[in-house]
């Protein structure tokens, strides 16, 4: 039986983390209560009453726990994964998995000592009507990709969030931190592990604190194609979900539309998919599909892989996602109200 900990129970995705291992078949022997904020820590005790509270040492310590699961404040996640891997674990981390290229470094270099996997938990991983979006794209059936946008919204719910999140060093910024999310599945659908940065900018609109980054744009190339992300924390309270994520493909001979929270005004649900291709135009409700992310990473873990041979990080692509989001971090352009970002012109 595979085993694992929770460990930095600072964000609520822990508990999506925690239940899909759980219904994968693993069994999670402890959580770590030390937590910055004690309603994630309460919840996270509601939603799985029979986990026990055990010292991080004592879980870190125990040969009979194979991994952790981990959701501490980003800046934290580096040096918790770094100490984990050396004490025999594999790690499965809430995004961003780290914050600065130095903790980047060293993540890599503790997974290549040790041979423990290290996997970040991106959108694309856990998301059917994606992993069904690429099986469309890769049969061939919208001819050759020139191009993806991704609109990523997410609402700021400021009455859930720490302090932590809005701190700059603690969070990491907008890019590394949510874009994390648009760089990754533009990869994976550019089949690239080094596109080019064409334009990269950063918004700072006025939200609280000073200085908060509230929006973003990235375009990438490669793989013969680009890909053009938006991310903001705008979405409306009075939309019925967090955001209104939606990834729209050009094909050489067809188009493809994802809606991945929801139809507005439209179809119950998410994962709604849309394609029109030479011979006709069809809708496909992608939310029953399976996602194998979670049995994934349990198989690798069971079958003693190691980080390069792993099926949950596709031959090092994890760290290629993170070092291109924390490029596009450092080099966005940064505007605000009434500014237009470098190298644009004014309308």
């Amino acid at each position: 039986m595979t085993r694992f900990a929770a460990i930095g129970l600072d964000h609520r995705h822990v508990y999506d983390l925690t239940a899909g291992l759980l219904a994968a078949g693993a069994v999670c022997a402890g959580h770590d209560p030390v937590t910055t904020d004690p309603r994630v820590l309460a919840g996270f005790r509601k939603r799985f009453p029979d986990v026990p509270a055990v010292d991080r040492d004592a879980l870190l310590g125990d040969p009979s726990i194979d991994f952790i699961v981990l959701a501490a404040v980003p800046r934290d996640r580096a040096g918790i994964a770094i100490e984990a891997m050396r004490r025999g674990k594999h790690v499965m981390t809430d995004k961003p998995g780290v914050t600065t290229a130095d903790q980047l470094t060293q993540v890599e270099q503790a997974a290549r000592d040790t041979g423990r996997i290290w996997s970040v938990v991106v959108g694309r991983l856990t998301s059917p009507a994606v992993q069904e979006a690429l099986h469309v794209a890769r049969s061939g059936e919208l001819g050759r990709l020139v191009s993806l946008t991704s609109l990523a919204p997410h609402r700021l719910n400021r009455a859930l969030r720490p302090s932590w999140f809005f701190d700059r060093a603690a969070y990491g910024g907008i890019i590394a931190d949510i874009g994390l999310h648009s760089i990754d599945q533009f990869m994976a659908f550019a089949g690239t592990d080094a596109p080019g940065v064409a334009a990269c900018s950063i918004g700072r609109f006025g939200t609280e604190p000073k200085g908060f980054e509230d929006f973003a744009e990235i375009t990438l190339r490669g793989g013969g194609m680009t890909g053009t992300m938006r991310l903001d924390w705008f979405t409306p309270d009075g939309l019925p979900d967090w955001g209104d994520g939606r990834l729209f493909l050009v094909g050489t001979e067809g188009t493809l539309e994802l809606r991945k929270n929801l139809d507005l005004m439209g179809r119950s649900g998410g994962d709604h998919m849309f394609v029109a291709n030479r011979r006709e135009t069809y809708y496909r409700d992608c939310a029953g599909l399976p996602v194998t992310y979670y049995s994934d990473f349990l198989a690798d873990v069971r079958d003693h892989r190691t980080q390069s041979d792993a099926r949950v990080t596709e031959g090092g692509r994890v760290f290629a996602a993170c070092r291109m989001a924390l490029r596009c971090q450092a080099e966005a352009a940064v505007f605000g109200p009434g500014q237009v970002p470098p190298g644009q012109m004014p309308l």
